[in-house]
């Protein structure tokens, strides 16, 4: 991969007035036009027969009805009707039918080549008492229900008005922690578990000092009941109230803040030390993806996080949606069958739920996929699955489930980026890297997240939201060499270098746990 987009780069400066395009793999019978093709442009021997937006495709050989379209070795759908060389190959003449894939279980699991302890990386994090480490220094306000989201809002907007945080230099700030859900739903079941796991997964996230957790009273998620499951006690780091118990909302923020005031000295008293890169979590996420995510930032990620992995850490590669059609890629470099099974498992699962919602799976790409150059959920799926880097996978979660196992792993989610984070952040992630082609925009808390743009024109256009431009590596700027950029900026974001989003204040609505089942 690195050697075809050196090559195309090569190209370029050869005849700069010359179109780039990319042919990616000897099989394809597609190429990437990474500059706009006018019609009659010839390029690579192929005249282009219509306008070719960048990042989009067109056919290198004529293409049949019914035959595979392959890109990247892979086939991400198959033609309706004769594709001539140099058509644009997209939506108008690609369909997406089911075919067989061989999961060849494990037959690519390798050893991941794990750095003798001495010579791994460090990064200056929070020490928790539970033995994980935070990479930020939050103080947090969960709530049980969307019944009381209001007033952590208004106890978070007194405690920041009041000027007592100036006192704690070392508090990176209140984090409301609200959403829609908590009541109107079965009190057990898929739905009710999932929303157990994601609040524990918060309540105990080693980014957060010290949390309250704040509900109605009345509702379905009962505080009493989540403390019973999870052995909860009343402590500094964790307190509880409910507002019918208080008395009404006036009362409950005073007490909320004045929880919080008592909190915050010993949420100050932690400092950063010196911690290995083993200790680090990171979130693998893409949004706004386009024709160069797969190109770019994808496949830099994955030689992050395969440095990461190397350094004893753990990355987590997720959204479901986004992988199906690549996921025979993933079971091959399972550590065993079972972990390949399971993955395997959860894609049947997604198949069955998407069905009953009379839906489908290629519901997926999006509009703006589409417009940057994205197909199908095949070829979308290929670019996602690249942030996995080449590393064995080595275990598969359900949605929010702590991450206990190191190295590269897998958790079930909704391709949908907040929800998708909701439950990786739940797992233990306490770092997240999130490449864009189109520009998302997003932020996390209590756990960060670096943007990662596919191409320098989004990058150049969304400045003050992209930390890192992986669009130089059509320009020559080898995979390996941005892999390398990505993990030293994780390494210093974990350290307390802020992102872009957080200079940018994004964070305090981006909780969305995922919803499963009848909202009654």
């Amino acid at each position: 991969m690195d050697e075809l987009v050196r090559e195309g780069a090569s190209e370029v400066r050869a005849g700069a007035a010359s179109p780039r395009v990319l042919h990616l793999a000897a099989s394809d019978n597609v190429a990437v036009a990474l500059d706009a093709l006018a019609p009659g442009v010839v390029v690579s021997g192929i005249t282009a027969q219509a306008r070719i937006p960048r990042g989009h495709k067109f056919a290198l050989v004529p293409i049949a009805e019914g035959e595979p379209v392959r890109k990247l070795g892979q086939i991400i759908g198959f033609a309706a009707r004769t594709i001539a060389p140099g058509d644009h190959v997209h939506e108008h003449n690609v369909v997406l039918h089911d075919f067989s894939r061989d999961y060849a279980f494990a037959v690519d699991a390798h050893d991941d080549g794990l750095l003798p302890e001495a010579e791994r990386a460090t990064f200056q994090g929070y020490r928790r008492s539970n033995g994980r480490t935070g990479t930020r220094n939050y103080l947090g306000i969960l709530t049980s229900v969307n019944c009381s989201a209001s007033v952590a809002r208004f106890a978070a907007q007194e405690l920041e008005r009041s000027g007592v945080l100036e006192q704690f230099p070392g508090i990176d700030g209140i984090v409301p922690i609200t959403h829609g859900t908590g009541c109107g739903m079965a009190s057990k079941g898929e739905g009710f578990d999932i929303l157990n796991r994601t609040l524990w997964g918060y309540a105990t996230h080693p980014n957060f000092a010290a949390v309250v957790m704040v509900g109605l009273g009345c509702e379905v998620f009962q505080i009493a009941r989540f403390k019973s499951e999870y052995g909860v006690q009343e402590s500094d780091g964790f307190r509880s109230l409910t507002i019918q118990d208080e008395g009404g909302t006036r009362k409950t923020v005073e007490h909320l803040v004045g929880a919080l005031k008592e909190m915050l000295p010993a949420a100050a008293a932690h400092r950063r030390q010196t911690r290995p890169a083993s200790e680090l979590i990171l979130a693998l996420q893409c949004g706004g993806s386009d024709g160069y995510s797969a190109l770019t930032a994808n496949p830099a990620l994955g030689v992050a996080s395969d440095l990461l992995v190397r350094n004893g850490g753990t990355s987590i590669l997720s959204e479901t949606p986004e992988i199906y059609g690549a996921e025979h890629l993933l079971t091959r470099r399972a550590v065993d069958r079972a972990v390949g099974e399971k993955l395997v498992a959860r894609i049947k699962w997604w198949e069955e739920y998407t069905s009953r919602s009379a839906g489908e799976m290629n519901n997926n790409p999006s509009p703006g996929n589409k417009a940057g150059g994205l197909t199908t959920i095949l070829e979308k799926s290929l670019g996602a699955a690249a942030k996995g880097g080449a590393s064995t996978l080595r275990a598969v979660y359900e949605y929010a489930e702590p991450v206990t196992e190191h190295g590269f792993v897998y958790m079930d989610t909704p391709g949908y980026d907040p929800v998708a984070a909701t439950g990786q952040v739940a797992g233990g992630a306490n770092l997240i890297c999130f490449t864009t082609g189109r520009g998302s925009a997003f932020g996390c808390k209590p756990t960060p997240s670096l943007k990662l743009a596919t191409n320098s024109d989004i990058y150049r256009r969304m400045e003050e939201d992209m930390d890192i431009n992986c669009g130089d590596v059509l320009d020559g700027v080898t995979l390996e060499e941005k892999g390398r950029e990505i993990f030293d900026k994780i390494l210093r974001t974990a350290s307390g270098e802020r992102t872009k989003s957080e200079a940018l204040g994004y964070g305090d609505a981006e909780f969305v746990p995922w919803q499963v089942g009848a909202v009654m």
